[in-house]
């Protein structure tokens, strides 16, 4: 689903809408990028990566009945969005290197030697199959976080191939196809569900652009955003790293959201469980 051409899907019937109430005079904001000011560690989603050796410990969830009662190979060296003391959504996001298991938690806290969290989620990387239809996972979209995050290797080699995660402020009480999760504030469906993708106009003029930032809005139009979580309107996931470019931010903010249109992205389903597709 992550790495499935848009660019040539219908518009949506309810794009104009959607974005009409998705505050169309914003720009993009990358959700990634330096600190500043007291937070410890630089902007974005870290990740962990582990061996297969890594202790698991067990973990406390407020949402227990649609988390994935596994150990979680957490422990003092999980990087926790924002820093150990953060406020906000405190992800951790945790690869098995070795297992190709993907470990994501929300609300992620240690106290007095005890691990607790929202939500959380395990993934077989080598796998297609999707949560159960409605179970959320470290994001209200009830998908993986990991694969929806720019990455600054690929985007300094000029090459991202799959679509990006994306958050917004009201959303409605539904979700679609590969959602599996949502957490609306309304029941109106002229705001977007969870799940909703939405690509960058193939008109958009990317000439004069840094090579990098060429590289992130080429993959907005091929693979597109994907609406995954809630959160400020039109903020862009990517992991955390001291070398994101400033002059690369500063371009991807100068944005307009008008600038994309929603898709029907329902033509790529192959089956509602698996994020296969056609």
């Amino acid at each position: 689903m992550w790495h499935a051409d848009v660019s040539h899907l219908p518009v949506a019937a309810r794009s104009a809408q959607w974005l009409a109430r998705m505050s169309p005079q914003r720009h993009l904001h990358p959700d990634f990028g330096p600190s500043y000011g007291a937070q410890p560690v630089p902007y974005g989603i870290p990740v962990s990566v582990v061996s297969g050796r890594h202790a698991k410990v067990t973990v406390s969830f407020r949402y227990a009945a649609e988390s994935d009662r596994v150990a979680y190979p957490l422990g003092r060296d999980t990087q926790i969005e924002g820093g150990a003391a953060a406020p906000g959504d405190r992800h951790a996001v945790v690869v098995d290197a070795a297992t190709c298991r993907l470990y994501e938690t929300w609300d992620t806290r240690l106290v007095h030697g005890r691990w607790s969290a929202g939500s959380g989620a395990m993934w077989d990387l080598r796998s297609d199959a999707l949560r159960p239809d409605g179970w959320t996972s470290a994001d209200a979209a009830g998908l993986p976080i990991l694969p929806g995050l720019l990455r600054y290797d690929e985007v300094r080699a000029g090459h991202v191939d799959h679509a990006v995660r994306f958050t917004t402020d009201v959303t409605d009480r539904a979700h679609v196809w590969p959602a599996r999760h949502d957490a609306g504030s309304v029941s109106d469906p002229r705001f977007p569900p969870m799940g909703a993708r939405f690509r960058l106009k193939v008109g958009y003029p990317l000439t004069g652009l840094r090579p990098d930032t060429r590289a992130v809005l080429q993959a907005m139009k091929t693979y597109g955003l994907i609406l995954a979580d809630n959160g400020s309107p039109w903020y862009v996931g990517g992991i955390a790293d001291a070398r994101w470019p400033s002059g690369m931010l500063d371009e991807l903010k100068a944005l307009p959201a008008s600038a994309f249109e929603a898709v029907d992205e329902s033509s790529l389903m192959r089956s509602p469980g698996s994020g296969r597709v056609r």
